[in-house]
């Protein structure tokens, strides 16, 4: 697949890369469009907010099944989208537990949560205990810790990186990030509709069965991972060691629910 072609026939401007888990790490195959411009990362955010709370648990700062909602809701429930919050409010809508419902406020309120705990700011916990661990040095939050990261696709680069082989958390609690948390809960999945059941893991969705979805057919159901309303993703399979990120300057909308599924598909040949 010619990545450049494909990204070319997208609106806005866009940089994507495939990375692949090897023998000597995990290394960057192939890339497409400037790999240093600066782009939103929206909900992508998401992805490496929970891996600061997480790192909080393997210090042992605050733990998964801490209440932390007035309803019950715990640091579990509020990282997998399952604690009642609206997409953005602090009143519950449901009991925890009950329903998927994507939040904003859930992933923030986590944030708040690990960051008491760790005696820090919710941004310098993701920051600080990310960004500046991972190399990522020109990836900043300017806002909101659920949606407000901004950064080039090259340091994105390094946290799929990290996902693909976790250094920052123990293994069992990085496959207890990926694995299904709650399973069998319904909800919408921003864009592409109601699913039965929406699987999530911990701060990052995991594909499960979803009919529609954003990576293509070859990605199978262990597939996880987050896009965003700016126009870009990360997609890790965790069980062929590859994953492909990109961002870019075009919203997502209609363009992206038609373009990613085969983009993602055809990428994998570049491993």
């Amino acid at each position: 697949m010619d990545l450049h072609a494909a990204l070319a026939a997208w609106p806005g401007s866009h940089a994507a890369a495939v990375v692949a888990l090897g023998a000597d790490g995990a290394e960057v195959l192939a890339t497409a469009g400037d790999l240093g411009t600066v782009y939103a990362h929206a909900s992508v955010t998401k992805a490496a907010a929970s891996l600061a709370v997480l790192d909080q648990v393997a210090r042992g700062t605050c733990r998964l099944d801490d209440v932390v909602l007035d309803n019950g809701g715990t640091l579990e429930h509020l990282l997998c989208h399952a604690a009642g919050l609206p997409l953005d409010g602090d009143r519950p809508i449901a009991a925890p537990g009950t329903r998927r419902i994507y939040s904003n406020s859930g992933i923030e309120r986590a944030v708040t949560h690990a960051a008491r705990a760790a005696g820090r700011t919710p941004v310098e916990l993701v920051d600080e205990g990310v960004f500046d661990r991972l190399g990522m040095s020109r990836t900043r939050i300017e806002g909101s810790v659920a949606s407000g990261a901004r950064g080039p696709t090259e340091d994105l680069c390094r946290l799929v990186a990290e996902l693909l082989a976790p250094t920052l958390l123990p293994a069992w609690l990085a496959a207890r990030q990926r694995a299904v948390a709650y399973p069998g809960l319904d909800g919408v999945l921003p864009g592409f509709g109601r699913q039965r059941p929406c699987d999530w893991g911990l701060g990052v969705e995991v594909k499960g069965p979803k009919q529609p979805h954003w990576t293509g057919a070859r990605w199978p159901a262990s597939t996880y991972g987050h896009f965003g309303q700016a126009g870009g993703f990360l997609a890790v399979d965790p069980d062929a060691g590859v994953a492909v990120v990109t961002l870019g300057d075009a919203p997502f909308g209609p363009w992206a629910a038609a373009a990613w599924p085969s983009f993602t598909d055809a990428a994998r040949d570049a491993r």
